[in-house]
């Protein structure tokens, strides 16, 4: 419920509590799956390491739209920052 908030302190929290208990983490993984079609689109050119301008050029939108987008993606799947993003995009660890 905290990840779906947005209070990743409190979900952290929980998460750690419920591993000192042997709960395991049930949560499904996050995937591609989750993101509309714009979603998507910038999440592809921002993990390939487009700057915000050159992302919203291309696709014909305001940088501050693409930075809407962004907040959405890292929250969707549960990354902090475009190098997080960029990781994730690539199928590595962050």
């Amino acid at each position: 419920m905290f990840d779906g908030l947005g209070a990743r302190p409190w979900a952290a929290r929980c998460r750690t509590e419920l591993a000192a208990t042997g709960q395991p983490d049930t949560r499904p993984a996050p995937t591609l799956g989750q993101l509309t079609a714009a979603e998507l689109r910038i999440a592809t050119l921002v993990g390939r390491g487009r700057p915000t301008r050159d992302v919203a050029a291309t696709l014909f939108l305001s940088p501050k739209t693409v930075e809407f987008h962004l907040s959405s993606i890292y929250r969707k799947l549960g990354v902090a920052n475009r190098t997080a993003l960029a990781a994730w995009m690539a199928g590595q660890p962050t």
